[in-house]
């Protein structure tokens, strides 16, 4: 039967592995797995896959609007090795080797198949000029050269790339195995083994129905964290965020509530852009060599090289980390010599004096299509404030906190690597939960401390700079991982911890409430029986902005702040419980949130654990204002316990596995 709001219809299915997530990784995955599960076949063993989505693949993930370069391209000129090292130091030398330098040797090859599938990829003539994808020089694979923008990223016709790499993963799976405007928000466990998956239960955005999966592996891979902190852009720019904002923190929160350990939730990501509109300055300082100044024209990292030495090494490094470029930056900003501005006017005079003008031409259309492949609201903020970028100057800000593993951050799950490259076997650090694994390789690459959870893209943490090739090179990975696991256990038998009834109960909660109490005012919005998804949304950014080293603070915080911030979390997590949904696009709204304020919860949590700013420019602890090499050189992982409701931080042990000598010479 049709279900109706508020007693929706349940769909029960049973599938071998679930993909849940519809961005650069899952498509990853979809693309790989058929090979896979075909030779599963010839082995003797059916194998089935569904995707589920929340939105829909064409248009889906942090690659929707497009992209004009693509940032984690190895080559020839560099290796594996040099990957994990520039990996480390901008990440403040805390990663995993063994993640990286597996990635290094994997990526090239999902760049090949985009560019096999048809994106269009800049190449050198043999006269060392710049032509764009359109002009089919010779394929990467084939020995073409990229025009590279900086020294990992190469320049792409990038509105479409997202239509393309979806195109190959629907072609592969086969859309029967694909169910679009499905939100998961709850992964199930095992009823006879707490540590394992059993299914996912989510709810259709379209249609008054739940849909509840049994399966033997998923694929967690549903982005970052976007709106946790009060945005920059407020009022009618409400909603505008550099990254996208239907990553709710969905991967982290479903992990953590499943058991799965987190790993560096205190790491995130304040990338510098250009101010309101959040337009990319990647192609900018790489592509056409600009620089950022202060009001005065001053080049504030020549200015204030010398606060680089406080942070040795990762400050003297040929790039010095990410988040120390902020911070010098911020301290322009707090001593009055604002605005910072982008000289693109600079940048471009000095490109048409070393370059053919056809070239010129080219590079001047490339300044507007930066925007229009990713970010459309930029070029409205030129046209709106008269903005010709080779005549005036534009203003660069930092932006509100992002939590992400697969861009320029490296929060997110602690996951098994690969076998092969020396890692740790076992534990060092003392207070890690007895449950837990030992070491960095404990069963198949990529999936979880939870048995038959994988996850990849913005999930795998200590792992930052994937970008989107990376992450769809790790839901390859996981593709074979995840066959190879359902293989090893063909005879498991998935049975739910809880029961299908309670879990539909939980789902439609804020429909109850709404109808419930709706009558009670004549205004919708107040009433004491219930808040608004927005509202509450509203409160958790207040809270994260104000104590948890958002802008309001200048990204400062200290353990009282942590303290209060903790506090005011676990009422709004009771408040959680009353919020509402008048209609299926508010149900999702408050899903996100619930998925919002754990995540938050993680994040808070880790930095009141690790005492030291092992990321100045993107937070400072007032109270512990180093980093401390010592004492914090470690990686601080996380579980949750969704009975009671409590977290446990611990520390685990931080190896090198390259050596990072190279970086500093």
């Amino acid at each position: 039967m049709a279900g109706e709001f508020g007693n929706p219809e349940v769909v029960e299915e049973e599938v071998d592995i679930l993909l849940i997530g519809g961005g650069m990784a899952c498509c990853g995955a979809g693309y790989e797995i058929m090979r896979w599960i075909d030779a599963a076949k010839g082995a003797g063993t059916d194998i089935s896959v569904t995707l589920v989505d929340k939105a829909a693949m064409d248009r889906s993930g942090a690659v929707a609007q497009g992209l004009s370069a693509i940032n984690t391209y190895i080559g020839t000129e560099q290796d594996p090795a040099d990957y994990a090292r520039m990996v480390s130091n901008d990440l403040m030398g805390i990663t995993r080797d063994d993640l990286t330098y597996d990635l290094g040797r994997h990526v090239d090859e999902s760049v090949h198949l985009f560019e096999e599938w048809g994106l269009p990829i800049w190449k050198l003539d043999e006269n060392g000029e710049r032509h764009d994808g359109s002009k089919g020089l010779t394929p990467l694979a084939e020995g073409g050269t990229p025009v590279r923008s900086g020294k990992w990223q190469i320049m792409i016709n990038g509105e479409s790339y997202k239509w393309i790499v979806a195109e190959a993963a629907k072609k592969a799976l086969g859309v029967d195995n694909i169910q679009e405007r499905i939100f998961i928000v709850k992964l199930i466990n095992d009823k006879n083994d707490p540590n394992r998956i059993a299914g996912a239960i989510g709810f259709s955005t379209r249609d008054h129905k739940v849909v509840v999966y049994k399966f033997k592996a998923c694929l967690l891979a549903a982005g970052g964290c976007v709106n946790i902190f009060r945005p920059r852009s407020v009022g009618e720019g409400q909603g505008r965020a550099w990254y996208p904002v239907w990553n709710a923190g969905s991967t982290y929160a479903m992990a953590a509530e499943a058991g799965a350990e987190l790993t560096l939730m205190e790491n995130r990501f304040v990338p510098t852009r250009f101010k309101d509109g959040y337009g990319p300055v990647g192609a900018w300082f790489l592509l056409f060599k600009a620089k950022a100044t202060n009001a005065y024209g001053e080049n504030y990292m020549v200015r204030n090289a010398e606060m680089l030495n406080d942070y040795p090494p990762y400050g003297q490094a040929a790039v010095p980390a990410s988040c120390l470029r902020n911070h010098l930056m911020l301290k322009e900003m707090k001593e009055g010599r604002g605005p910072i501005y982008m000289d693109t006017v600079t940048a471009l005079a000095n490109l048409r004096e070393t370059l053919s003008p056809r070239e010129v031409k080219h590079l001047e259309a490339e300044a507007w299509e930066d925007f229009l492949d990713m970010c459309i609201g930029q070029c409205g903020i030129w046209v709106g404030e008269n903005i010709e970028p080779e005549k005036k100057n534009s203003e660069l800000m930092p932006t509100e906190p992002y939590l992400l593993g697969s861009h320029s951050g490296c929060c997110g799950i602690w996951v098994s690597g690969p076998t092969d490259v020396g890692a740790p076997t076992t534990e060092t650090e003392e207070g890690v939960p007895d449950h837990l694994p030992s070491g960095w390789n404990w069963g198949y690459r990529s999936m979880t401390t939870v048995s038959g959870l994988f996850t990849a893209g913005d999930g795998v943490g200590a792992s930052g700079h994937k970008f989107s090739s990376g992450s769809h090179a790790e839901g390859r990975m996981c593709a074979k991982s995840m066959v190879k696991y359902v293989m090893d256990n063909q005879d498991y038998k998935p049975e739910f911890a809880e029961s299908v009834d309670d879990l539909v109960a939980e789902i439609y909660q804020p429909v109850k409430t709404y109808l419930e109490f709706k009558d009670y005012t004549t205004a919708i919005d107040v009433n004491p029986n219930y808040i608004t998804p927005k509202m509450l949304q509203f409160r958790l950014q207040k809270i994260m902005d104000e104590y948890v080293a958002g802008v309001a603070t200048y990204y400062n915080t200290n353990g009282h702040m942590l303290d209060v911030a903790e506090e005011k979390l676990g009422m709004l997590k009771e408040d959680a419980m009353k919020m509402r949904a008048k209609d299926l696009h508010e149900l999702l709204r408050a899903w996100e949130n619930y998925h919002r304020i754990l995540t938050a919860e993680a994040h808070m949590k880790h930095i009141q654990f690790r005492k030291e700013s092992r990321y100045p420019g993107f937070y400072y602890r007032t109270d512990y204002n180093l980093v401390d090499e010592e004492n914090w050189h470690v990686f601080v992982n996380s579980v949750y316990d969704k009975e009671s409701k409590q977290w446990t931080c611990f520390r685990r042990a931080h190896v090198d596995l390259v050596d990072k000598s190279k970086l500093f010479k």
